[in-house]
């Protein structure tokens, strides 16, 4: 028997047919014989029309009274989804983020997970029922309901599977995984078959938004593997899996509790990298009987998956977990050639550049304090070479759109203490990220990089770079053909179009 947590976004569950199919496909899953467990977002596009609704009333609406009103979509969902499978013959347990045991700190808004103590969901699963979980929310030490911000059921979803050690955390999500960019930007991108946490660290980080940044942090720091999919078919999506479990993320009294529902071999995990089951699992899938279909629909997906092709993906997971091997670097695929995983963009970030700076020592670090007081989070910095004989220097960094009036708010005020002439803000700009193993140890990445970008006439403002991503800051008007440049300039278009986006409005 295996202990499958399931995340369902906002598209899978945006209206009654969705979610029941999505009941169905969790039933599918029970009957299997596996043990579930369900974390669900806000149904659509809920969570936009709650903050337009709060916009309507107020310019400055208070934090905690936010987090109780966005809270309130994933509520809906749960106890919708809930009945959904219940009217199934299968019984099902609604849970908000209090009730399954979501410990945050009191960052309304954007909390952090502290901990989670999932009491209630052992019991439920114990007795058999479905569990489901309201994602991106949890609560703080007063008792107050609190948000993870965008993104959070990813890492509510992860973070139970963790604290309840599960086999395996399936993402669904309107698209077939992770692909090589953006297929609303780029139709020709590829499915990426696995991935390693690094590279999903830095797609997430960079702007690709199939999965939320903290939620493959939790993964790699717990030994979660993950399998991001389509809850509108069938298809196997990408893997994600490196290292081994370490630590203990909830008290072994809870861990005791689970025994008689999951028997987890932690010894058994491995210490490194992605899956070696993706392949198994798309032979596997070919081989299982087919998802019944209609003249009305084609494709199956009225009925939902049928319990084998659901059992064959998830013993396909354990399989994954148990037998993944370190994945070989990337002289011992190509000898010298670089592995471009894929390119993600970011639309999110504005551009500070502080003008005329006195280039001595403590100049920076004066800055960069005055902007961690205000809880910004500072992506890319450049500091330009000191002008001869002016002794005075640039410093341009970018950081979320949501913290930047902060951030340039506190810098104006510190103008005299700090020296600098003006502050310049542009706040129409884009961040493309070229993300692969290898680059570091081959210069013609950077030059053929720079080289497509010029080629499709596209000025580049800021660089940076890690062991595995180069990064530019280009005008926004430009972001989409820089990517679709980009993209073809390392051969990573299909021949035909892969992705097809099922739902979801891109709001």
């Amino acid at each position: 028997m295996a202990l499958v947590v399931q995340k369902y976004g906002g598209s899978s569950v945006s209206d009654v047919d969705a979610m029941r199919r999505v009941a169905r496909r969790i039933v599918a899953t029970r009957e299997a014989g596996n043990t579930v467990v369900v974390v669900v977002s806000a149904m659509g596009d809920t969570t936009d029309e709650l903050l337009d609704q709060a916009a309507a009333l107020t310019t400055d609406a208070p934090a905690r009274e936010m987090d109780i009103l966005l809270s309130a979509g994933e509520r809906i969902s749960v106890a919708l989804l809930a009945m959904a499978v219940s009217e199934l013959g299968v019984p099902a347990r609604a849970y908000t983020g209090a009730q399954a045991g979501v410990l945050t700190d009191s960052k309304y808004g954007k909390a952090s997970i502290v901990g989670v103590l999932p009491e209630r969901v052992a019991r439920s699963i114990q007795t058999g029922s479905v569990a489901i979980v309201a994602g991106f929310q949890g609560i703080n030490e007063v008792e107050d309901t609190t948000t993870l911000g965008r993104g959070g059921s990813d890492t509510t979803a992860v973070a139970l599977a963790a604290a309840l050690n599960a086999d395996v955390c399936e993402i669904y999500t309107d698209v077939d995984g992770l692909f090589t960019a953006d297929p609303r930007i780029v139709p020709t991108a590829k499915r990426i078959e696995s991935l390693s946490s690094e590279e999903t660290l830095e797609l997430a980080a960079h702007g690709a938004k199939i999965l939320h940044l903290r939620a493959v942090e939790y993964a790699r720091r717990f030994g979660v593997p993950l399998h991001v999919r389509s809850s509108f078919s069938d298809k196997t999506g990408t893997w994600i899996y490196d290292g081994r479990r370490e630590g203990a993320f909830v008290p072994s009294v809870v861990a005791a509790q689970l025994d008689d529902v999951v028997a987890a071999d932690t010894d058994s995990a491995p210490s490194a990298a992605s899956p070696a089951a993706p392949q198994a699992a798309d032979e596997a899938q070919e081989a299982a009987p087919a998802v019944p279909t209609s003249p009305s629909d084609p494709a199956g997906l009225d009925e939902g998956p049928s319990a084998s092709v659901v059992d064959t993906a998830h013993r396909n997971a354990i399989a994954a977990r148990a037998q993944a091997r370190p994945r070989p670097t990337a002289k011992e695929d190509h000898v010298e050639a670089p592995v471009i995983s894929g390119i993600a963009h970011d639309r999110s970030q504005d551009k500070i550049t502080l003008v005329g700076v006195p280039d001595v020592p403590g100049a920076a670090a004066r800055i960069f304090a005055i902007v961690a007081g205000t809880d910004a989070n500072i992506d890319m910095i450049v500091q330009d070479v000191s002008a001869e004989g002016t002794g005075l220097t640039n410093i341009s960094f970018t950081c979320p759109d949501g913290d930047s009036a902060a951030a340039r708010e506190a810098l104006e005020a510190a103008r005299e203490e700090l020296g600098f002439r003006s502050l310049h803000f542009n706040p129409d700009i884009g961040i493309l990220s070229l993300v692969g193993a290898g680059m570091r140890s081959n210069p013609g990445v950077s030059a053929r990089l720079f080289g497509s970008l010029s080629e499709a006439g596209v000025n580049i403002h800021m660089i940076s770079t890690s062991e595995i991503r180069i990064s530019v800051v280009v005008d926004d008007a430009v972001l989409d053909e820089a990517v679709r440049a980009v993209h073809s300039a390392f051969g990573l278009d299909a021949q035909a179009a892969e992705a097809v986006v099922y739902g979801g409005t891109g709001r």
